[in-house]
């Protein structure tokens, strides 16, 4: 006669076994959806904001004839400048809809402290202007050097970064791509 096994011995490996699935499962299926769920959102809210920037960068450029590489300054100007709150508040007199140029968040509606830091690393995003120095020199029909023409650029064309790679807006080597999003 053979003698048979205890039970907590097969009860133990069926317990070992549906761990052993429920992990496989949880990391096979679960985390990736989670994962690529969070990064979608990340992904979304980041292009929101940076296109909040940009439209604050326009309104910015429009009152000081160029653009700023200063966050807090932005900030501060979307918050202030009665013609930006103008903007924000204001209605279209014949489609009667809004003059806000600023897109609502994916947590709700605009609030002009959400453009300084990105949602995933909440580091501050990377805005950059060009500071460009031309040197041109004016010489007579004799050869001899009349003057030395300088002229400075400071904030003609910008570019956006998202710190965590989200893609950017402008490029400082391409004036062509002002206010351009390299998701669009």
């Amino acid at each position: 006669m053979k003698k048979s096994e205890p039970w907590y011995i097969h009860a133990a490996l069926y317990l070992v076994i549906a761990i052993l699935a429920y992990i496989l499962i949880r990391v096979a299926i679960v985390d990736p959806t989670d994962f690529m769920e969070k990064d979608k959102y990340y992904k979304t809210e980041s292009h929101l904001r940076m296109s909040n920037i940009r439209q604050a960068q326009i309104m910015y450029e429009k009152k000081n004839g160029r653009y700023t590489d200063d966050l807090s300054a932005l900030i501060n100007f979307v918050k202030t400048d009665s013609t930006v709150l103008a903007a924000i508040n204001g209605v279209d007199s014949l489609t009667e809809r809004s003059t806000n140029p600023f897109e609502k968040l994916t947590v709700g509606s605009f609030v002009p402290e959400s453009l300084m830091y990105s949602p995933k690393s909440h580091t501050p995003f990377i805005l950059k202007i060009d500071r460009t120095t031309k040197i041109d020199t004016v010489i007579n029909m004799k050869g001899k050097v009349i003057r030395v023409d300088t002229v400075k650029t400071i904030g003609s064309i910008y570019q956006l970064e998202s710190p965590d790679g989200y893609g950017q807006i402008g490029d400082l080597e391409s004036p062509t791509k002002k206010n351009t999003a390299s998701w669009e």
